[in-house]
């Protein structure tokens, strides 16, 4: 399997609320099919639900990678700021104030390299824990 289809398909599954936008794999030919709550995107074999060969793609919440990771960062890199960091998930629009507020301290670039490492760690283990193959 290609990684970076399955890196894809899991930021469109992950750009919104959980199953808001789904993707389905199918482990024998590579294939991802795309749905979204708001429009469809492709149309889903029949036996999609049924067949095994068909996996799919997780939310980033379902491998940690939400506000969990956030925490991982934070209790990381900047410890004594946790108090601040979460006065900003009491209100609506935390993870941009989070994102606002790393840039302020210059911490941006070191907190999207760590997200995109742990989200790759945590693709290629759930590939691994699934029998998904990755061409190198």
């Amino acid at each position: 399997m290609n990684f970076n289809e399955i890196e894809s398909a899991f930021g469109f599954v992950s750009m919104d609320q959980p199953y808001m936008h789904r993707a389905y794999l199918s482990k024998t030919t590579g294939k991802t099919f795309y749905q979204s709550e708001m429009s469809d995107f492709d149309e889903l074999p029949e036996d999609i639900y049924e067949n095994d060969d068909y996996i799919e793609i997780p939310h980033k919440n379902d491998l940690g990678l939400g506000q969990r990771l956030i925490w991982h960062f934070v209790e990381k890199e900047i410890p004594g700021l946790a108090d601040k960091v979460r006065s900003f998930f009491s209100r609506k629009g935390a993870y941009s104030k989070y994102k606002a507020f790393l840039e302020e301290i210059g911490l941006l670039d070191k907190w999207y390299e760590f997200e995109d490492l742990r989200t790759k760690e945590a693709l290629l283990q759930w590939c691994k824990d699934n029998g998904i193959k990755i061409d190198n």
